[in-house]
């Protein structure tokens, strides 16, 4: 077996561990687990701690549970909240929870034997559990002054905590409870905000089952200009790629700052720590060619989307960053070049109106209304110093007609020197 907690050490990805975890790890096979609050019907990058220590977890030889909480996002935890959260409706959890179930199945095995992963929803032991019920069989066994010492309910006092966010420490301890009895899981994992609700769950199974659990939390990530992870201007970061498409997620590492990368290739990857400082060595030896971004980008496009995906993300980038031909061009579907030309200046014109248009200086100023150039003069000028492309081939001559293949149908790229685009859309 792996030693599962070295193994976090060296990747940075260890907070706080309870005295006994790691004597428990290496005693025997055991059954860890992570819940997944099912708020969205995506996960998004950042659950990817959550999800890498579930694998390095199935990896060491340990079986991990994924618990996705059809019953505690009916409550929503007040950890590291503000303010209290909507809550959602019993179809649109349903909904969520089936998406989410679906995203965990890419990253772990659910069947290899003795340690397969195994999936729980605990809406499943709380649907028939009354609230008499609860606070006579869980309520009784932690004081209130227990659970006012948390962190999550003591910033939370001053602004006002319903009493339903109040409970959620026991209700996420239960789970604990539970899944120890019935499923003989010692051992949750978690964000270092999860702290507080994990040891209350340690203390249910020692105060109501004599039984003995353990805890261990990740760090969470900050980057290191200060801004917040997993978030561009856009918003989250998804692993759906309908919300965040593929080439967005690719763009999101390989933007990511030297320190950063540095930091993300030892969590999300699974490169191995010789192969990790052999990627840091080259990336010193020439930071320009980003080298260490390039393999982090890599490695993380294609285990949540794909090969293919990756690859497509490459040949984007490289239409709008480098050299690049009108064949690449082509083979982008149509998702991935809206995604690339998101935000550039658009018109749209009929297919009749491009039948009718004389030459390429006509539709690259009165036909799109002025969108590339304001006359017929700039662009003719333009076109004979070379400056001009449509669809990633230079343009030769101002009278040449307007003949083009239309991208994906429907579209038409004009570029007006090396970084100023256009898309016309013909329909």
């Amino acid at each position: 077996m792996i030693d599962f907690v070295a193994e976090l050490q060296w990747r940075g990805m260890i907070h706080d561990i309870m005295p006994g975890t790691e004597e428990q790890l290496k005693k025997e096979m055991t059954t860890g687990y992570i819940g997944f609050d099912p708020t969205a019907d995506s996960l998004h990058i950042g659950h990817l701690t959550q999800i890498m220590t579930l694998v390095h977890f199935q990896k060491a030889g340990h079986r991990p549970l994924a618990l996705v909480g059809g019953a505690t996002g009916m409550v929503g935890d007040p950890s590291g909240k503000s303010a209290e959260r909507n809550l959602l409706s019993e179809e649109i959890l349903n909904h969520n929870l089936s998406c989410v179930k679906g995203q965990l199945q890419k990253f772990l095995d659910f069947d290899c034997g003795d340690n397969s992963a195994e999936m729980v929803n605990n809406y499943d032991w709380f649907k028939e559990f009354s609230f008499l019920d609860f606070i006579r069989d869980v309520g009784k066994h932690i004081t209130v002054n227990y659970m006012m010492a948390k962190d999550s309910v003591k910033k939370r006092l001053e602004s006002g905590m319903s009493f339903t966010e109040f409970s959620y420490q026991l209700v996420q301890g239960y789970d604990f409870y539970w899944l120890n009895q019935n499923k003989n899981c010692k051992l949750q994992l978690g964000g270092s905000d999860q702290w507080g609700n994990i040891v209350t769950g340690t203390e249910l199974i020692r105060r109501k089952a004599q039984g003995e659990a353990f805890a261990m939390t990740t760090p969470l990530i900050k980057k290191a200009d200060g801004t917040k992870f997993g978030k561009t201007e856009a918003g989250a970061v998804w692993l759906d790629r309908k919300k965040t498409s593929p080439y967005k997620f690719y763009q999101y590492w390989l933007n990511a700052s030297d320190e950063d990368a540095a930091n993300y290739i030892r969590i999300f990857t699974l490169l191995s720590k010789e192969e990790i400082e052999s990627v840091e060595k080259e990336h010193l030896e020439a930071p320009h060619l980003r080298k260490l971004q390039q393999v982090l980008a890599k490695d993380i496009t294609i285990r949540v989307h794909s090969e293919e995906d990756y690859e497509m993300a490459v040949k984007a980038s490289q239409i709008l960053f480098g050299k690049s031909t009108t064949e690449d061009l082509v083979t982008l579907d149509e998702d991935t070049l809206l995604s690339v030309f998101e935000g550039v200046p658009q018109t749209q014109i009929s297919k009749a109106t491009l039948a009718e248009t004389a030459n390429v200086t006509d539709l690259l100023s009165e036909v799109t209304d002025g969108l590339v150039f304001p006359s017929k003069g700039e662009a003719r000028k333009m076109i004979k110093g070379g400056g001009v492309s449509i669809n990633k081939t230079k343009i030769a001559d101002a009278n040449q007609p307007c003949d083009f293949k239309l991208l994906q149908d429907k579209y038409i790229l004009a570029q007006k020197g090396k970084k100023n685009y256009y898309l016309i859309i013909v329909e």
